[in-house]
């Protein structure tokens, strides 16, 4: 018989054990070690069945052991201690404030995602993003940052993967009580609920309520808008992590950007937090916040180009994807009908919105709606998650910027990193402890600094060796458990399921891949050459096996057949005991993966891949990767940690060809260097090489792809100075740079350069002598303060395209003269050989300006005077 009506009913814990429950709603047991082991201790059998959720197990632990519990003292003392460790980390100063007596940092930033992977008991995440911004907002808490989440509850999270006994990938949706997760609801002073609402077409509303998730330090809000207020429609708008069609997924991004707004101020009124200076979205998902923010400051008597100007300079937008198919897009006609009198933001002239999105640029689908094209439009700030993803977002978003080369397109980059507690096995951290102490190991984790990782020298390598293969033990045990449940779900009975005793050997050189299954990311590439991989698999003296794991987006069909494909190779009972695929790739499985890999493999086209953080999780854990050249392995590979598979991403090679390629390459590498290193052994019976590559390892890279280095960079290069411009840009300070940008545009037709001669007259001049040069330019009806003129030179190219240029301002020395020509003058220094360009260019200057590329306008010589002007010199 079914329930009509569910309840959540709590423990009520004795007054000794009261502070489990303060303990269970922070998130940071999530990471911290102590408290997560004095939760185990409660219940050691409920914990392990509770997944390892505090909640769940506090709601499921007996009246008898709880009374138990309140009168031991050992236990009491315990709590005692974790109740007021977690006391001490949520009010102390930390980094943050140590920099915020001498710098001028932000009040509070305001940090808005569309997934959130914190921990696997809030499953709000699909994959990389998601837990890029749990680790972003954890990092935030261990350094004391004035961070504030925003999110969207999902009821169904994203989704549940099973295989079928034919391995197709089966989704399912488990439904999420809130009041059985880390959550609290955001209250009002009189104790109702906190609630928000957006409008909609047809005079309806989007009701939501806000929920509360506490990350360490930092407030994560998430809104939920099942609630009894809305319509059935619309209490299923936070139904599911990137499901829906396009108006389903328009409206979560609208809640999202617009309701987190109006979320975080409701926040902030209610706690007494420090209101944002800076707004940070990750990803375009959330991009209309900036809309709600020039509303804000319209309603308060601010024009819409003013506002634009102030809200521009207190953004930061991060983008994620260097393919344009990652980016949601709109038809024109749907966002239009969310937006103006009958909607949405009534008070802004809805074409003013659309021009914020509109695709308006060679190449551009003129009647889309790109929610990363709004992104950067409403943010002065913008970045990759790599050097090399910064290139690519360069390139791909090149046309918002016309006139200017790719390389100069304002996009910066801030290299991912990862949140070292939360993935760093405790074998780990506990070798490491016992070298430097708890708290050097605990701050290297979280500070970083290059001096506490070089302590890893000094361990012994019979240490380092041991803790390898625990760890590999360890993930055999987790595999087995995991595939013995698999096979259940896939219709197999216990009779047919012995031969699992005999999956994989904590011995053998073990690999591992998990990830989303898009096809970029070739899942099925080590299956190109199946003979070659059976020999790798079954060699008699130098076998390997692998772990592979990851889910395929439900509405990907390609995908699927991908995860097939791999399955129906690993059920094969000649290799079955050498390479395994695990569903439900989660948090929960990669904290065991991790750790109890040897080779960490990634293989995507190149590059296709923005940083590819999982990598970074198994060399905090003395993992080695193998990896294409991508993301931030092509920025911080040496041959000391790991291994590059070449690629052959040359133009006009056929795909399946760069497959047949790249995957011969990475056959090459396992069968000539790396499972030989891994075999081989010292005169001590140990893999000598093998054990120093993980040190280097550990060493070199564990400092670098650390969260804490990454929201570091975040603090002193995007949020600090955003929070610098969004002071500056007081209301007459908005109105002086929206006239002056105006002003400038509509005037630009008319600056041109006219005129550039030097002082050299031949083709050839020696290094290290300086031209003089001579610039006239026509500026019409700006002045010399509108504008800064540059000579911009460097190396060129066969095609006389300047390389690695360097721009040097150039000084105003007269004008007008009678045909209105302003005279520039400037040195050229020469300071490089061989063939060598220059040119000159006009750009807009004002102080308030983040680049020369902001207004988006550009005066370069006429193509006859660059011939004429131009000088190479060899």
């Amino acid at each position: 018989m079914k329930a009509i009506r569910r309840f959540t009913v709590r423990p009520l814990l004795p007054e000794p054990l009261r502070p489990l429950s303060d303990l269970a709603r922070n998130l940071r047991w999530s990471w911290h070690t102590d408290t997560r082991e004095l939760f185990q201790s409660v219940d050691p059998e409920r914990w392990a069945a509770s997944d390892k959720d505090p909640v769940r197990l506090l709601g499921g632990v007996s009246p008898e052991r709880l009374a138990q519990l309140a009168g031991d003292r050992r236990f009491l003392r315990r709590l005692t201690a974790a109740t007021d460790d977690l006391h001490d980390y949520v009010t102390g100063d930390r980094w943050y404030q140590a920099q915020a007596r001498t710098g001028d940092l932000p009040a509070a930033v305001a940090y808005f995602s569309p997934e959130f992977g914190v921990t696997a008991a809030l499953p709000q995440y699909s994959g990389g993003l998601g837990i890029l911004a749990g680790d972003h907002l954890k990092a935030a808490s261990d350094l004391g940052v004035p961070l504030i989440g925003v999110g969207l509850l999902y009821r169904h999270g994203y989704f549940r993967q099973t295989l079928s006994r034919d391995g197709w990938q089966q989704e399912h949706y488990p439904v999420l009580d809130p009041n059985e997760l880390p959550l609290t609801p955001l209250r009002e002073d009189d104790g109702t609920p906190a609630r928000l609402s957006i409008a909609l077409p047809a005079g309806k509303q989007l009701h939501a309520r806000i929920w509360l998730a506490q990350v360490g330090r930092v407030p994560l809000l998430m809104l939920d808008s099942d609630v009894e207020e809305n319509d059935l429609g619309e209490r299923g708008v936070t139904d599911r992590l990137y499901g829906g069609g396009s108006e389903h997924r328009l409206l979560q991004e609208m809640l999202l950007g617009i309701g987190g707004v109006r979320a975080v101020r409701t926040y902030c009124r209610l706690t007494g937090h420090a209101l944002p200076e800076v707004f940070h979205t990750n990803e375009g998902h959330a991009g209309f916040l900036g809309l709600e923010r020039i509303a804000e400051l319209c309603d308060d008597g601010l024009d819409f180009d003013s506002a634009l100007e102030a809200v521009r300079a207190g953004t930061v937008f991060t983008t994620h994807t260097p393919v344009p198919a990652g980016i949601d897009r709109f038809d024109r006609e749907l966002v239009a009908r969310h937006f103006g009198p009958d909607a949405e933001l009534p008070r802004i002239d809805v074409e003013r919105i659309l021009r914020l999105g509109m695709e308006t640029y060679p190449g551009g689908e003129p009647n889309l709606f790109n929610m990363a094209v709004m992104g950067l439009r409403l943010a002065q700030r913008a970045n990759g998650v790599s050097l090399l993803h910064g290139q690519v977002s360069r390139g791909m978003f090149a046309g918002l910027w016309p006139g200017f080369d790719a390389e100069e397109v304002p996009i910066t980059s801030v290299t991912n990193g990862v949140h070292a507690p939360t993935w760093v096995a405790p074998e780990v951290l506990r070798l490491g402890a016992r070298q430097v102490g708890v708290q050097r190991a605990e701050d290297a984790l979280t500070v970083g600094g290059n001096e506490r990782w070089d302590a890893v020298a000094a361990i012994p390598d019979q240490d380092v060796w041991e803790l390898r293969r625990l760890l590999r033990e360890q993930l055999v045990t987790e595999v087995r458990e995991r595939l013995r449940a698999s096979w259940r779900q896939r219709g197999a009975g216990t009779a047919e399921l012995g031969w699992i005793e005999g999956v994989l050997d904590p011995d053998v050189l073990t690999i591992g891949f998990a990830r989303r299954v898009p096809s970029y990311k070739r899942l099925t590439l080590m299956l190109r050459d199946r003979d070659r991989l059976m020999e790798l698999l079954l060699h008699p003296e130098r076998p390997v096996q692998i772990v592979v794991a990851g889910k395929a987006h439900p509405a990907d069909d390609g995908g699927k057949r991908l995860v097939q494909e791999l399955v129906r190779f690993a059920d094969d009972p000649r290799v079955r005991h050498r390479i395994v695929f695990l569903p439900d790739y989660g948090m929960a499985m990669a904290q065991k993966l991790y750790p109890g890999c040897d080779i960490w493999l990634n293989n995507p086209l190149r590059p296709l891949e923005a940083c590819g953080t999982s990598g970074m999780k198994a060399a905090l854990n003395g993992c080695l990767n193998l990896s294409v050249l991508d993301g931030w392995w092509d920025e911080w590979f040496q041959p000391d940690f790991g291994w590059a598979i070449p690629t052959a991403d040359g133009a006009g090679t056929d795909p399946d060809r760069r497959d047949d390629i790249e995957a011969a390459a990475l056959y090459d590498l396992l069968e000539q260097r790396i499972t030989p290193r891994f075999y081989e052994r010292g005169r001590a019976g140990l893999p000598d090489r093998w054990i120093e590559m993980v040190r280097q390892t550990l060493s070199l890279l564990g400092p670098k792809v650390l969260a804490g280095r990454m929201v570091r960079e975040y603090v002193e290069r995007l949020y600090t100075p955003a929070a610098q411009a969004h002071r500056a840009m007081d209301p007459d300070t908005a109105r002086e740079l929206a006239a002056w940008k105006g002003r400038v545009r509509a005037a630009w037709h008319g600056v041109t350069v006219g005129h550039v001669e030097t002082s050299v007259v031949t083709t050839t001049a020696e290094l290290g002598s300086t031209l003089a040069l001579r610039v006239r330019v026509h500026l019409g009806d700006l002045a010399p303060e509108d504008v800064e003129v540059q000579a911009v030179s460097g190396r060129v190219d066969e095609q006389d395209r300047i390389t690695d240029a360097t721009t040097v301002p150039l000084k105003p020395a007269g004008g007008p003269d009678l045909e209105g020509r302003w005279l520039y003058e400037g040195p050229l220094s020469l300071d490089r050989t061989g063939p060598f360009g220059y040119t000159v260019r006009v750009l807009p200057s004002h102080r308030l300006l983040a680049s020369g590329a902001e207004v988006g306008v550009v005066a370069v010589p006429s193509e006859e005077l660059a011939g004429a002007a131009g000088v190479l010199l060899r």
